[in-house]
């Protein structure tokens, strides 16, 4: 059952974006003066008490966008308006009332919905006499609230959680996947093919979306959540605050994402954002479904998925083993097989490895390749410590003598011996102080140096 749904709604400049963030504790839209830097219908979860909704920041009503964006802004608006269980007026305690608030509060008495009046910027000494013109507008008392201090938060929120239903604990999302890519990808369109609605907007114009937008969907009877985020560019070429909190947020969404859906235009050459963001998302160790959108144009010019995976494969080392799939979202070809292969990587990053199963591996992988140290390193055991990553830490003499490359190859061995073959895993080198023995019941009954077979034979007595 979808959750409740509540509409932010006022003309510019009135702090919806920031009443968004100070009901859900954390920023999730995109502050900034300029008007109109909300744009889509940014959702956010917020829970009171039993009760869970959604809140929903849009743009100002009445914003005239440089950028011919206006038309999509108020068609979300209106939606938002469509869909709420209740909507949330918001308007400035500081400006007083104006008469685009008057043009809204007809517009929302039309709707039918339960209309909460919400005074914003009632921080510090502002008088009070400004919130009685309010009572023109003829809803209920209005709500004196600062959302950039918190005043007053908790009020509200009860006064919006009243009477909406229980929440299921079962109606959260399966999963968490982040759609990240460069300027005009194709992230909205995307998003928009797995919703079955057109729940961001979509246009040509580069950089329509800023915010990180979280959108829940269904497929095969499950749910899912879907963050669409802002196409990136280069630092250098950043041009305003906005775009810098834009990028902030893509990161952000890539962190509580559990799988990541990185998006390439595959009908022309990677760029250097690309490859940045398939850095950053190794540096974060997650699972990436490798989207190669646009492909009905990438097959009009001669490519195939062999050639354009053997290409990624020289562009991208650090990424050669995670899976792709090919899609045209705007026809909404195998949008839903990219959310079953993140289903299936977030299934392998969930793996646990037995203790003893694990040092048999690490045995099996280091008669093949030993460190470039050689008889200096000393290797003694393994154990896995997390999962979502799966992290492993090896008890060595000396961390430093175990490099970067040679965890790689460990990486890549593991891979291969365990059920997680398309997924990052992380390893810690740990210099042993003291004998610690392992307490799963697989593990040998004294920690013992591993050393590669091959050197049994050398006739050279270890040293050390």
């Amino acid at each position: 059952m979808p959750l409740p749904e509540i509409a932010i709604i006022g003309r510019p400049n009135v702090g919806k974006s920031t009443l968004l963030n100070a009901m859900v504790g954390r920023r999730v839209s995109i502050v900034d003066p300029t008007a109109g830097t909300t744009r889509d219908r940014v959702t956010a979860r917020v829970t009171v008490g039993k009760r869970t909704f959604e809140a929903v920041d849009t743009g100002g009503i009445g914003i005239v966008d440089e950028r011919n964006l206006a038309m999509h802004v108020e068609e979300q608006i209106a939606l938002a308006i469509e869909r709420a269980a209740k909507i949330a007026f918001v308007v400035d305690a500081i400006d007083g009332l104006t008469p685009l608030d008057i043009e809204v509060a007809k517009r929302l008495r039309r709707s039918k919905k339960q209309i909460i009046l919400i005074a914003n910027k009632c921080e510090g000494s502002v008088s009070k006499h400004n919130l009685s013109e309010f009572y023109k507008l003829g809803f209920n008392d209005p709500f004196a609230v600062s959302a950039r201090d918190g005043t007053g938060i908790a009020n509200l929120l009860d006064e919006i959680a009243d009477g909406l239903p229980i929440e299921d604990p079962e109606n959260e999302p399966e999963l968490k996947v982040a759609i990240v890519g460069k300027r005009n990808a194709g992230k909205s369109t995307f998003v928009n093919a797995l919703a079955r609605e057109e729940r961001v907007i979509v246009n040509e114009i580069p950089g329509t979306t800023r915010d990180a937008v979280d959108v829940e969907f269904t497929h095969k009877g499950r749910r899912f959540l879907a963050i669409d985020t802002a196409g990136l560019r280069r630092k250098k070429s950043l041009e305003s605050g906005i775009e810098f909190f834009s990028m902030k947020r893509a990161e952000s969404a890539i962190r509580r994402a559990d799988v990541v859906l990185l998006m390439f235009d595959c009908s022309v050459d990677l760029s250097i954002v690309d490859k940045d963001l398939a850095r950053f998302c190794m540096d974060e160790f997650k699972p990436v479904v490798i989207v190669a959108n646009k492909w009905d144009l990438a097959e009009e010019k001669g490519l195939t998925l062999e050639n354009y995976r053997k290409y990624l494969g020289e562009k991208l080392t650090n990424l050669a083993f995670a899976p792709i799939v090919a899609t045209s979202s705007g026809n909404r070809e195998r949008v839903y097989e990219a959310i079953e292969l993140a289903r299936d990587l977030h299934r392998q990053a969930g793996i646990r490895v037995p203790t003893g199963v694990f040092n048999r591996a690490l045995e099996a992988a280091i008669d093949k390749q030993f460190p470039s140290h050689g008889m200096l390193a000393k290797l003694y055991y393994g154990t896995q410590a997390a999962v979502y990553p799966p992290t492993f830490v090896l008890f060595v003499n000396d961390d430093k003598l175990f490099d970067r490359e040679y965890e790689r190859y460990l990486a890549n061995r593991f891979r291969e011996s365990f059920e997680c073959h398309e997924i990052p895993l992380r390893i810690f080198f740990r210099k042993r102080e003291k004998v610690v023995l392992p307490t799963d019941e697989h593990q040998v009954a004294k920690p013992k140096l591993i050393r590669p077979k091959t050197r049994a034979t050398s006739g050279r007595k270890p040293r050390g």
